[in-house]
């Protein structure tokens, strides 16, 4: 597991404390996945309901608050695949 990865869990475990309700998994490209459930967040690549994608400084750029994931997405920065509902959640949590 990459450095990215474990900072990615670390960042998502506190913005994210209480779960969500469904799945949902970040590719990190190049890095791993992290995923995130009713359990919490950590590092991993099992199925989900949604899968948003980007590339290492885009996802760093959600975390940090210096992207918009809205934005990201509509800039082909950040690729969503499944339930649009809960990805508009996270980024609601995000953003």
């Amino acid at each position: 597991m990459s450095d990215v990865v474990n900072a990615a869990v670390a960042a998502l475990k506190d913005k994210l404390a209480g779960g969500i309700p469904g799945t949902a998994k970040f590719v990190i490209e190049g890095e791993g996945a992290v995923i995130i459930d009713g359990n919490g967040v950590r590092a991993g690549d099992d199925d989900a309901d949604v899968t948003l994608t980007a590339d290492r400084e885009t996802f760093q750029g959600i975390l940090s608050g210096d992207v918009n994931p809205t934005a990201a997405f509509m800039q082909g920065k950040l690729a969503v695949d499944g339930d649009m509902g809960l990805a508009m959640q996270l980024g609601a949590a995000l953003g």
